[in-house]
């Protein structure tokens, strides 16, 4: 039989197949390869009888594949960032940005608890509108743009990422009147506590899925050529053969069609010194790769 993993815990996997969910063991045969099933994976099985357990037997290949979060087939990540506590980390959002478009999955940019600093939404939609993202400002509380969030995720396969503490249960809750467990923020660190412990897909009403994920305040790219970056940063595009030199990396050539619309104000200089450090990030690492 054919069907979608649900979740995997201590080795026991939930399976959804035809509104039918199955718990089955791994194969010795998929420990063997060394592969990791994923919320998301297609997979072959066979079911149990009576009280035994089935047998997961095959990974059908993936269109995409995450660690942080863990989930596999995913159709747009929804990436949160929060008006108010935490504190909103805009590289780690950018970093996020990168490994969907890396990986052709369609992201979302989730403002939560919209209602707290209305001036950070209108900056965060400034930046990131400018380079094609969709931006959606919500809250949880009192639902300003639930309803055009859940329009957008009708039928999909989703996850909800990003730090601890910026409402992905919350929000959850809100969309779909699910019950997930939400937590508290501690005031002393003011760091989200992580109510979510595992990465589990939830089948909702529309046919679409929903992923709940643990928080996360790291997010590690590959190691890769750091022209990459550039390929990758959508409002960097239409300058391609504009600037003096080829290739260009937009940071401190001089004639560089980039850096003179930063200083225009044409281009929002916030995104682009955040994209320097990741420049510089990663040219380090591929610099380093064979040590």
């Amino acid at each position: 039989m054919e069907g979608i993993l649900l979740s995997g815990i201590g080795g026991l996997y939930t399976v959804l197949c035809d509104g039918v969910q199955y718990k089955l063991r791994a194969q010795a045969k998929i420990r063997r390869r060394r592969l990791t099933p994923l919320p998301g994976d297609r997979v072959l099985f066979t079911p149990g009888h009576a009280d035994e357990d089935g047998w997961l037997e095959e990974l059908m290949p993936r269109k995409n594949c995450f660690v942080r979060p863990a989930a596999a087939n995913l159709d747009v990540i929804c990436l949160c960032v929060s008006a108010a506590a935490p504190q909103a980390d805009l590289l780690l959002l950018d970093r996020m940005l990168l490994q969907c478009a890396m990986n052709g999955v369609e992201s979302v940019i989730v403002i939560t608890k919209c209602d707290a600093d209305e001036g950070f939404c209108a900056q965060a939609r400034a930046q990131y509108e400018m380079c094609g993202a969709r931006v959606v400002a919500v809250s949880a509380a009192d639902g300003t743009g639930v309803e055009a969030l859940k329009a957008i995720l009708k039928g999909r396969i989703h996850a909800m990422a990003g730090q601890s503490g910026v409402g992905k249960s919350s929000l959850l809750n809100a969309l779909y009147g699910l019950r997930q467990e939400t937590g508290s923020l501690s005031q002393r660190i003011d760091r989200g506590r992580n109510t979510t412990r595992h990465s589990a897909l939830i089948p909702l009403e529309d046919g679409g899925m929903a992923l709940d994920t643990p928080g996360f305040s790291l997010f590690d790219l590959e190691v890769m050529d750091p022209l990459e970056l550039t390929r990758h940063t959508p409002e960097f595009v239409p300058y391609e053969g504009r600037c003096r030199f080829s290739p260009c990396t937009h940071r401190k050539e001089p004639g560089c069609a980039v850096l003179a619309d930063v200083d225009l104000g044409l281009l929002p200089r916030e995104r682009w010194m955040r994209y320097c450090t990741l420049f510089d990030d990663m040219d380090i690492k591929w610099r380093n790769r064979y040590d």
